[in-house]
């Protein structure tokens, strides 16, 4: 990076307020009330991300619960559900390929799955009325390396083996659409993803859920989670919930399951949304559909418009932290959000002088597997669902669904997955965790720097259906 470029990418997010664009907004609503007291409910729900809170709405549309209470540490939407690019995927398996290596016998009727999953995710936020700014504009995957084209082609076959109907685009059909000097092909996928606002799908979803008599409490985190007669008894510092059962969905953050610290890494993504543009800005770069677009690489970019003529520009970077700590010092911290002012100018030079409002970051609960980790705790009493790995705001109704079904103890068709069945492969226990996940990203980087070539370590991640990605 010349000098030049180094203080043009500075000067751009020099006045970027420090905090999430899409809960830095009049409309944010204010904290609900603290729990206090002692509280009975069939169903106490740990977590007011999007898990737990299709958690909450699913027990009752399916009749598991009566009463719900949710309890969320800091405020609805807070953590990775109000931070993320606002992409809705169907895939239920980090994509079909993914899916194909490591579930080859399923991955047909995962996928099936996930594609109902998405239909009923949009038609219940439609029937409810929640106001998120849903488009149904899919995707494109771009190739802005030679080595990548291949790699659209193979999942172009992947995808036409499963029904699935994706537009292989030449350089020039690509740029036509979004004018970009960096695209040498695309994949178009216009069923697959559609984008939401997120944090206003959050806020929608708990007002709904409080009309249907959910008690929701901001500013309760969950101290302890123990067993009370025939059900659970979830503490904070100033009440408590007894209920028959209980719902984990802290994502990366600390849980009140300390098992769960042995599947999550807790990697930081890092975002940047610019000001709004111009009209003439705006048709400078085409983009007519306003589809979600992201690199082809194992290191990523992701990108959208928005509903007032801003784009989000997010990922490449995720940053571990020793100990798999999760401060909100680290989401500021390193050149992360400079080195992403560089790839936007890149990416779309027409946009030169564009600045950017906003500036944040937050940790994604990443698995070796790429997918959550399902399980049971306190004799059946708790499940839990976290570990998505950037796709989450999809499958995290699928998840929720898979939590409610073993605190039930039925045997539903879900169940029957290996996804669920198998937990991830354990995250090694620092002293040694740190330094393997910084091996590998150092690897990753060297891959996607020639050609895409993975090393032995790589390859052998492979083999075992491990990882580590954003």
């Amino acid at each position: 990076m010349s000098p030049s470029t180094t203080d043009a990418a500075a000067a751009a997010i020099a006045d970027a307020e420090p905090r999430p664009y899409w809960t830095d907004r009049p409309e944010a609503p204010t904290p609900r009330p603290a729990l206090a007291g002692r509280h009975e409910a069939d169903l106490v729900v740990i977590g007011a991300g999007f898990t737990g809170l299709w958690a909450a709405w699913r027990a009752l549309e399916r009749g598991d619960a009566a009463s719900v209470v949710v309890l969320e540490a800091e405020r609805v939407g807070y953590g990775a559900s109000g931070r993320n690019g606002g992409f809705v995927a169907s895939s239920l398996t980090h994509g079909l390929a993914h899916g194909t290596m490591v579930w080859p016998d399923q991955v047909g009727a995962l996928h099936e799955e996930g594609e109902r999953n998405l239909a009923e995710l949009v038609a219940t936020i439609e029937a409810a009325g929640v106001d998120c700014d849903l488009r149904r504009v899919g995707k494109t995957t771009l190739a802005v390396e030679e080595w990548q084209v291949a790699g659209l082609r193979d999942a172009a076959e992947l995808g036409a083996r499963h029904g699935v109907a994706l537009e292989l685009q030449s350089r020039d059909e690509v740029r036509a659409d979004v004018h970009s000097p960096t695209y040498l092909a695309g994949l178009r996928d216009r069923v697959g993803t559609v984008l939401v606002d997120p944090a206003r799908l959050a806020w929608g979803m708990a007002a709904e859920l409080e009309r249907r008599g959910v008690r929701i409490h901001d500013g309760s985190r969950v101290i302890g989670l123990d067993r009370e007669g025939a059900g659970v008894r979830a503490r904070t510092d100033r009440g408590e919930v007894v209920a028959r059962g209980a719902i984990v969905a802290t994502a990366a953050y600390p849980a009140p399951l300390r098992r769960l610290g042995s599947y999550i890494m807790p990697l930081y993504d890092h975002v940047l949304m610019t000001e709004p543009l111009t009209t003439a800005q705006r048709e400078s770069i085409g983009w007519a559909e306003g589809q979600g677009l992201t690199d082809a690489g194992n290191q990523f970019h992701y990108y959208r418009p928005t509903a007032d003529g801003r784009i989000l520009f997010g990922g490449w970077d995720a940053v571990y932290h020793r100990g798999g700590r999760v401060d909100a010092a680290y989401e500021q911290q390193g050149g992360s959000h400079a080195l992403l002012a560089q790839h936007f100018a890149e990416t779309f030079p027409q946009l030169d002088g564009v600045r950017f409002t906003h500036r944040w970051a937050g940790p994604i609960d990443s698995t070796t597997r790429f997918t959550a980790a399902y399980g049971t705790a306190r004799g059946g009493r708790v499940a839990y669902a976290v570990g998505h790995t950037g796709l989450g705001v999809g499958a995290s109704r699928f998840s929720a669904d898979v939590a409610l079904d073993l605190l039930a103890g039925r045997p539903t068709s879900r169940l029957r997955y290996d996804i669920v069945r198998r937990r991830p492969f354990p995250v090694p226990p620092e002293p040694f965790r740190n330094p393997i996940i910084q091996y590998t990203r150092r690897s990753i980087l060297a891959a996607d720097a020639h050609e895409g070539r993975r090393n032995l370590w790589l390859r052998t991640l492979d083999r075992f259906g491990l990882g580590f990605n954003s």
